[in-house]
């Protein structure tokens, strides 16, 4: 008696830390952190996970695929088939976005978050970033002010789980990540290098409490003044994630302040595209909102 493995999230078995879901044919692009969701349901204790390899006998070539088991398969299953394992790195440091995401021009897709970030009229995606981040970027950037054979983008915005803060109070996270957001625009970069010549001062514009994808967060702004140049605005917005363990999600912002950068209010158009994988509304008005 053979049986098709039923529709559910199963491990990725070149990353651990992954679960792709199978929709009882083949592997769909959706992706989540290990654990993420509720238990599928379906025949409990068939677990697929590789394709060990193919033996060939008799001029005949079989498939052996492997099975992992919590406590064995149902009785009168003898020959369980199951779903070829998803194409995954197991050196990535998180899980890949799907096709479809990648080739979506108008939005970046963070999975691990399970977020996306819009891509608005003289954005991007940029090419090259400094770190391994989902990315949005102006298309325009200019010389750093203390650094002239560098250039340094007008605005860009990437996003990042919040670790080691101890707390998953999203305005307590943004107090304490505004500073580390505007060191890490306007102080030294990773080679020792200060574009912009250090920070002089900052002030703090906003505070406040909002709603980003659906979910109640917390953002705060400061502009920054540079030793060098025009100095330039950050800000630290955190929120939950609508995945998983709903570990908190920050999205931060660096807007450069010369004449040409965006205005400020392309932070909150910014903020009101951010979207839940999947979703159509931005979690703006008239959504539903989550704690």
């Amino acid at each position: 008696m053979s049986m098709t493995t039923p529709p559910g999230w199963y491990p990725d078995p070149g990353n651990p830390a992954v679960e792709h879901w199978w929709d009882g044919t083949a592997w769909t692009g959706h992706t989540r952190p290990a654990g993420g969701a509720p238990k599928r349901a379906g025949r409990a204790g068939v677990v697929p996970t590789a394709v060990a390899g193919v033996v060939v006998a008799a001029a005949i070539a079989t498939a052996v695929v492997v099975f992992g088991r919590d406590d064995g398969p149902p009785a009168g299953i003898t020959d369980a088939k199951n779903p070829p394992a998803p194409t995954s790195s197991a050196t990535s440091p998180s899980p890949s976005p799907s096709p479809s995401a990648t080739d979506d021009p108008t939005a970046v897709v963070d999975q691990l978050n399970g977020i996306t970030l819009p891509i608005i009229d003289g954005w991007e995606k940029p090419e090259f970033t400094s770190e391994d981040v989902p990315t949005v970027s102006t298309v325009a950037a200019d010389p750093c002010p203390a650094a002239s054979s560098r250039t340094c983008k007008r605005g860009s915005v990437f996003s990042l789980t919040a670790t080691g803060t101890g707390t998953t109070d999203p305005e307590t996270i943004a107090k304490e990540d505004i500073a580390k957001a505007a060191d890490r625009a306007f102080e030294a970069d990773s080679l020792g290098v200060r574009p912009h010549g250090g920070i002089r001062s900052h002030k703090v514009l906003a505070e406040r409490p909002t709603v980003v994808a659906g979910r109640t967060g917390y953002l705060v702004r400061w502009q920054v003044t540079t030793n060098q140049g025009p100095g330039g605005y950050v800000q630290s917005l955190v929120f939950p994630s609508s995945l998983g363990s709903e570990s908190p999600v920050i999205v931060r912002f660096v807007f450069s302040a010369g004449p040409d950068a965006p205005p400020l209010a392309t932070m909150d158009e910014i903020t009101q595209g951010i979207r839940p994988i999947g979703s159509s509304t931005g979690g703006g008005v008239g959504s539903s909102i989550g704690p």
